[in-house]
């Protein structure tokens, strides 16, 4: 079925599908990065069918067991930011492959001072599709770098030398006013 009868611009029915998969997919992706940043299960959850597994490297195992190890998260870790970079996804029927770029940004306390520390890695997913609904089967972490900036600058009263004008610009992994901002 075409939507356009100019059949050099037609766009066709698998056409539409490839589109709306890999938005689904890219959909899951940011959306399991959101709840790893702010440690929040049911946003986890909802990007991983329910027997999925994850290897960290650090960490292996079944998703119940990965949301045990990442929602309290360490307390060391005040901060953790996880920017992605482009996705190269391969669907073949209602199975995807799925390789992400990832920076993963995180403020541990090591004691004496906080540390800036920045991974670079890629994720590297199986997805399946159930009905409508793409979610991940089995993630790998590959990491490809990692930077430590040393002791981390104290920037919670303001930047560059000017102040906040409030108290909510602050981010954390959890209580910062990102958490108010979707509530509402």
């Amino acid at each position: 079925m075409s939507i356009n009868a100019d059949t050099d611009s037609a766009i066709d029915t698998d056409d539409l599908r490839y589109v709306v998969d890999r938005a689904r997919i890219r959909d899951c992706v940011v959306r399991l990065a959101r709840g790893e940043d702010r440690r929040d299960a049911d946003l986890i959850s909802s990007a991983y069918w329910p027997e999925a597994t994850d290897d960290h490297g650090v960490f292996v195992g079944a998703l119940n067991e990965y949301l045990d190890w990442v929602v309290p998260g360490a307390e060391a870790i005040s901060v953790t930011l996880h920017t992605l970079g482009q996705s190269l996804i391969d669907i073949q029927g209602a199975q995807a492959s799925v390789e992400t770029h990832v920076t993963a940004y995180h403020r541990i306390d090591l004691g004496e001072q906080e540390h800036d520390i920045v991974i670079g890695g890629r994720y590297l997913d199986r997805f399946s599709r159930r009905g409508r609904e793409w979610r991940i089967e089995h993630r790998t972490m590959l990491y490809d770098w990692l930077r430590d900036f040393g002791e981390s600058v104290d920037w919670s009263q303001g930047v560059l030398g000017m102040p906040f004008l409030g108290n909510h610009y602050v981010g954390r992994s959890t209580g910062d006013h990102s958490g108010t901002f979707f509530a509402g």
